[in-house]
């Protein structure tokens, strides 16, 4: 029978010397607030505070990062409760049969972090320990101390950033404002579905936003005056930023006479997948405008392919582990964008990528030139501890510390979210040690970069936009 341990060293440098630094670093951060700028949690599950239901649900189903690899390793997504109801206790069965399939992914790291420090359990994930383990976990489930709102603030999140359309009522968000959370759990607007034209609900979905906000969207000036104005909602109602997630990086501006004659043809269903993608990359441009105008930080997520099987997402709905990484370019991409809105003081951009070959090449120099630009932290596939590693070696030389913009947890997987930030904290004690141990950077400088890396950046980067 295996047991998990938490050594205290995990993921710190291997070099004695580096290490001791490393874990006087880490100390300094390890119990800083977390700042949680983006991520999935819904904010009805806080709002609700209701008991989560069972370990199946609290660990497997709703983590495509824990279901997309036991799909791959043979298990169909039905089997984990995904578009099917199946008994928790099974679905956790056949997570503790396959808990091999971890080693040596990230998902191992936060699993290992959440069953022993969350959940105080040691038992190793096997078929033999699976039911006990279940028994123990769904008991803890069941206390006070373990429903969302206890666990919130025993993780010591300060503030929780969600990702919600711009169709959203927001009442989850107006029930914990009600009840004084309103500065601690905030949405964020995310309009991809609205923006990008060949999505199959896209005329649907543009109707609704018209009737939500009064605006006339059977014209293209009104789609924009609609967008705006749920901005203003979302602001009101805590928003920090905006989010989006686009195949390209492309912020090609469109004539506003070549911007409607698409948007026509679109509310026809007469649109071409060319266009479809010019009016994508126009309406980042057009959201960046927007943002010099109320303040809110645009954050950018290219370079994927989302719902690379059609079938699965016929199937099973989106964000179920299919959204692959493609080739990223920023330079060009970027170039218009920045250009107009790059040195607008009220004007703040944090650009993510999985393609981490523009670290050094693109992202870097476009961060180290351009106030507005900022680097988001390793993203869905980079957020591993050779990932967060590669990212600072990457980019440091290049733009410094101080245009990167704070870790992000990225997850529905509550649990994960102190896990997550943990790794991310270790990995910046770790990095900096190496610069104080091979004399690149003086100790006392390296625990205010620790401090800021980890806390300060992310709430100075995201601040409450001004009237």
């Amino acid at each position: 029978m295996r047991y998990l341990q938490l050594h205290e060293d995990r993921a710190l440098p291997l070099d004695p010397t580096a290490r001791d630094i490393a874990l006087t670093l880490y100390a300094e951060t390890r119990t800083l607030p977390l700042v949680c700028m983006h991520g999935h949690v819904d904010a009805a599950v806080l709002a609700d505070d209701a008991p989560f239901p069972d370990p199946a649900r609290m660990f497997i189903t709703l983590d495509h990062y824990v279901t997309r690899l036991l799909h791959a390793g043979g298990v169909p997504l039905e089997d984990l409760g995904v578009g099917a109801e199946r008994d928790p206790r099974e679905i956790w069965r056949t997570f503790c049969a396959h808990w091999h399939l971890f080693r040596g992914t990230p998902s191992r790291y936060w699993l290992t972090h959440e069953l022993v420090d969350v959940f105080g359990v040691d038992l190793a994930p096997a078929p033999e320990t699976a039911d006990e383990l279940f028994d123990e976990l769904s008991a803890r489930l069941a206390e006070p101390e373990f429903r969302p709102r206890a666990l919130f603030k025993r993780f010591g999140i300060e503030v929780l950033a969600t990702t919600d359309s711009p169709l959203d009522d927001l009442s989850a968000h107006g029930r914990l404002a009600a009840e004084g959370w309103g500065e601690q759990v905030i949405p964020t607007f995310r309009p991809d579905a609205l923006v990008h034209l060949d999505r199959p609900r896209w005329a649907a979905e543009v109707a609704e936003l018209g009737r939500l906000t009064g605006a006339d969207t059977g014209r293209y000036r009104g789609y924009l005056e609609a967008l705006r104005q749920r901005r203003l909602d979302f602001a009101a109602a805590g928003a920090l930023a905006t989010d989006h997630g686009h195949e390209s990086a492309d912020t090609t501006p469109l004539p506003e006479a070549d911007a409607a004659r698409i948007y026509d043809a679109a509310l026809r269903g007469a649109v071409g997948a060319r266009d479809s993608a010019a009016f994508a990359g126009h309406m980042l441009y057009e959201m960046a405008r927007m943002s010099c105008e109320d303040g809110l930080v645009l954050q950018l997520h290219p370079g994927v392919l989302r719902n690379h099987s059609l079938a699965a997402l016929e199937r099973y709905g989106p964000d179920r582990g299919f959204d692959i990484p493609v080739a990223a370019e920023f330079t060009r991409a970027l170039r218009p964008l920045l250009e107009a809105f790059g040195h607008q003081p009220r004007f703040r951009m944090v650009a993510f990528t999985v393609d981490e070959t523009t670290y050094s090449r693109e992202l870097a120099p476009l961060a180290g030139v351009y106030p507005a630009l900022h680097l988001g932290a390793p993203w869905w596939f980079l957020d591993s501890p050779d990932g967060l590693r590669r990212f600072r070696q990457a980019v440091t030389e290049t733009a410094g510390f101080y245009r990167t913009a704070g870790f992000v947890d990225d997850t529905r997987a509550f649990a994960s979210i102190p896990a997550r930030h943990d790794l991310a904290r270790r990995i910046d004690a770790g990095y900096l040690a190496e610069l104080v141990a091979r004399r690149l950077l003086d100790l006392d400088e390296a625990f205010e970069t620790a401090a800021d890396l980890a806390y300060t950046i992310p709430r100075r980067l995201y601040r409450r936009p001004a009237s």
